[in-house]
């Protein structure tokens, strides 16, 4: 297996099944702790996908997904499941993607009654403008059109607290009401995955759900009219779509990275350069055809286990120079380590794994530079090998 990873976290047996039905050449990933997570690669694409359930509840979602993180180093992680619509123009069935999460429960309470203190999270930009995109383009519904209303995408705040909201007229309904009324949807995870995603450097996290119900004391009914599988089925289809986009965006950045190209890849028709003191100008070209050879220098390694070994040493002097602390050195070794054994032991090269290793990697060195493109450079080269 190659290409990025991206984690898929689930609370509901039925959701992990939902996701579950689209992943081919699964295998079963165990964590020193139990959990258990499952993971495969969409059918006929390169994304990889780590598949997880947390259960009920922010804190269960929390803990599993900082787990998840710590295990995989994702390029991003979607929470996937069913919510509650509270307003009516959501229909059931449709799928809402969280353009900001509140973490309702937050509060004080004073005399004159419960004031709310939230906590907000917003989705990063990027993955925004991914999901918005997938959004406008449709095709990700694909054979569900054909078998019912093509379900709509919508885009706004979902709130995510401790309880089963299913009244429009309880207190706790109105409290919601009053205080998140621009919320299109309530649900019970959301916030403990974006706390945990926020905490790792801003980790690209998505959330999505299906509607399956209205949170207005009809629950029951549409559970029996099997909304909730349908909201299910819609969400994931959704999702599936999503964790490709993401994924061949971080392939992107990665060879963006690796060549030291950003923005446009037209190189500019002059070039100025200017040697100080002992330097000197080697090259100075605009459009060249055919490969650059300076003399004394070495061509970059184009054998993955080579340069892998090149990476080690330089983290060696890394660490003597000051520039990594001791535990942050090891844990890389270690990974480093587990990286070379992989490509020397899989028939045929388990790539997926080596790449997941050098992420870890990267994401350890991610303050020094020059460590953190030379990693990036290695895992296009392994990516290449696929």
């Amino acid at each position: 297996m190659s290409g990025s990873l991206i984690v898929v976290l689930t609370a509901l047996d039925v959701e992990f099944e939902a996701v579950r039905e689209k992943l081919d050449a699964l295998r079963l990933h165990r964590h020193p702790q139990g959990t258990r997570f499952e993971v495969g690669r969409l059918a006929g694409g390169r994304c990889r996908i780590a598949l997880g359930l947390v259960g009920k509840g922010n804190q269960s979602a929390a803990v599993l997904a900082e787990r998840s993180i710590a295990e995989f180093a994702p390029a991003a992680l979607i929470f996937v499941g069913v919510a509650g619509a509270l307003h009516s123009h959501v229909a059931l069935g449709d799928v809402v993607v969280a353009t900001h999460v509140y973490a309702f429960h937050g509060g004080t309470s004073e005399d004159d009654g419960f004031k709310s203190r939230p906590r907000v999270w917003e989705v990063s930009h990027g993955a925004d403008q991914i999901a918005r995109h997938l959004a406008r383009d449709r095709s990700w519904a694909g054979d569900l059109r054909a078998h019912r209303r093509a379900p709509e995408v919508h885009f706004g705040p979902i709130a995510a607290g401790e309880v089963v909201l299913n009244s429009t007229v309880s207190a706790h309904a109105r409290w919601i009401r009053r205080n998140y009324n621009d919320a299109l949807a309530i649900e019970m995870e959301g916030a403990g995955v974006a706390q945990a995603a926020h905490l790792n450097r801003a980790l690209p996290v998505v959330v999505v759900r299906g509607v399956s119900d209205r949170a207005d004391g009809t629950k029951e009914t549409t559970d029996r009219e099997r909304w909730q599988a349908r909201a299910v089925a819609n969400a994931a289809a959704f999702t599936a779509a999503l964790a490709k986009n993401l994924a061949a965006d971080e392939r992107d950045r990665d060879r963006l990275e690796a060549t030291g190209t950003k923005g446009s890849s037209q190189m500019s028709g002059t070039n100025r350069n200017i040697a100080k003191d002992n330097a000197r100008v080697i090259v100075q070209a605009g459009h060249v055809q055919g490969g650059i050879r300076v003399s004394g220098e070495q061509a970059p390694p184009t054998d993955p286990d080579e340069a892998i070994a090149g990476l080690a040493a330089r983290l060696q002097q890394a660490r003597a120079a000051g520039h990594l602390d001791e535990d942050t050195y090891r844990a890389a070794q270690a990974e480093l380590a587990a990286a070379r054994e992989t490509l020397q032991t899989t028939v045929p090269q388990d790539t997926g794994a080596v790449t997941l290793a050098l992420k870890k990697v990267r994401g350890l060195v991610g303050d020094v530079a020059a460590l953190a493109a030379e990693v990036a450079s290695i895992i296009a080269l392994v990516q290449g090998l696929s």
